[in-house]
């Protein structure tokens, strides 16, 4: 088994995160009991607790032999450069609950038996980086002598030290359980973002591996996908090829149009056939976008928009084009070219004058394309960008086509990496706004 690796585990996701949890609590069980154990040790060295018993069993035995009047003096004479002695007949405050400090506390009556019985209190307190012993025991006739180490006792861990060693098998847990709960739940994040991929139309398939029920919902979303994969496959295939079959019958019907003598007639039947030409093509180009075999090339994208604008003015309507004279990106000609043509012409056809804008950036280049018409409501903005949608009464009734004319440049223009926004102009109108990225090749 590779390192870092999880074994395989045929158990739920449930009974996985569960385990996870119970080795964690394992763990933080071990490194508690040997805290506990290094607390348990937690006392000054022998020889430390040795002088300090001495010292405190002969500074009693002097300061009891003492009138009450003179105590204070004998405990100044008891202060030595290594501790400090004092007298007060007040009792000192209860001692702290802590198991380290009852060891200590035994520590040093074990070196002095004389000790026992004489209420011994002991405390720890930490000045600078040091530890300082301090404490109190009762005399025969209820008075208290105090006592305080002058210097930092070595051998003592500080309460910061022991929090921050607390604080290192807690991480080391935390990250622990963290990893592992992590690749637990990679199959499920996997999962995820192949149905992302999916939802674009790629193909994604996914590793079959993880928990029992993991893998199963794993292999279910596999045999979707697929399942899904071939009947859009099949409908677009169908689809397609009675489009291509609808060419035969108009090109044949246009050329009897040709020999219908009255001329309204003839013009009536012909505006039919390029109708039908039209969505036909509409329809081709939308159900060809995804397997179109098209590769990118080295577009100048103002020439093309200059070259739309152009068209649109020899057609006898009015156009601009506001944009450098050149610009060029990475982009499949003919996919782009369809995208800004639908745009220019949907701008005509619901508009009297269009403007087009390219504004080239350092990583992006957005193209505007506006028109003075009616605009779109605004909660219509997004639904319009759907395949099969039109809003003719926003927008006109004499709409020719399937009301695909926006899903294709959305298709288009997702195929460069790029996304198109429309919005309503302040003074009038819609701008449509197409975003491209400067991919490198």
């Amino acid at each position: 088994m590779a390192i870092g690796r999880l074994p395989r585990w045929s158990g739920g996701l449930v009974g996985r995160i569960v385990a996870i949890l119970l080795l964690t609590l394992m763990f933080e069980f071990a490194a508690s009991t040997l805290l506990y154990e290094r607390a348990s040790q937690f006392s000054v060295r022998d020889d430390e607790a040795r002088r300090l018993a001495e010292h405190l069993v002969i500074s009693r035995k002097l300061m009891a032999e003492q009138p009450v009047e003179q105590r204070g003096d004998m405990a100044a004479e008891l202060t030595t450069t290594r501790y400090t002695i004092a007298w007060n007949p007040a009792p000192p405050p209860p001692p702290p609950i802590a198991p380290a400090l009852d060891t200590m506390r035994r520590q040093i009556i074990d070196w002095e038996p004389a000790l026992r019985g004489t209420d011994l209190h002991v405390r720890l307190t930490s000045p600078g980086r040091g530890a300082v012993v301090s404490g109190a025991l009762r005399l025969p006739d209820d008075g208290w002598l105090y006592f305080r180490t002058r210097e930092p006792v070595k051998g003592i861990n500080l309460a910061m030290e022991r929090i921050l060693l607390a604080l290192v098998p807690a991480a080391a847990l935390m990250v622990l359980g963290g990893t592992m709960v992590r690749r637990t739940m990679l199959p499920l994040r996997r999962l995820t973002e192949a149905a992302d991929r999916v939802g674009s139309g790629a193909e994604a398939p996914v590793p079959e591996d993880g928990t029992g029920d993991v893998r199963r919902v794993t292999v279910a979303f596999n045999r979707m996908q697929d399942r899904i994969r071939r009947l859009i496959a099949g409908r677009t295939q169908a689809l397609a090829a009675v489009g291509h079959d609808l060419r035969t019958p108009l090109a044949r019907l246009r050329l009897r149009a040709e020999a219908i003598e009255t001329p309204e007639l003839r013009h009536a039947i012909g505006e039919d056939v390029a109708e039908m030409d039209a969505m036909v093509a509409s329809l081709l180009a939308f159900l060809g976008g995804d397997s179109d075999p098209e590769s990118p090339v080295l577009v100048d994208v103002a020439v093309m928009a200059a070259t739309l604008v152009d068209d649109a003015m020899d057609r006898g309507r009015e156009a601009d084009y506001d944009g450098p004279d050149h610009c060029e990106l990475w982009a499949r000609p003919v996919g782009l070219k369809r995208a800004l043509t639908n745009l220019v012409d949907n701008a005509l056809h619901y508009g009297d004058r269009i403007r087009v804008v390219l504004e080239p950036g350092e990583d992006e280049v957005a193209i505007h394309v506006d028109d003075d018409g009616p605009g779109i409501a605004p909660d219509k903005l997004e639904e319009v960008l759907q395949p099969f949608v039109r809003l003719d009464p926003a927008r006109g009734r004499d709409t020719v086509g399937f009301g695909l004319g926006l899903p294709i440049v959305v298709q288009a223009i997702g195929a460069e990496g790029g996304r198109l926004a429309l919005c309503n102009r302040a003074g009038g109108g819609l701008r449509a706004t197409v975003i491209l990225p400067k991919n490198d090749h």
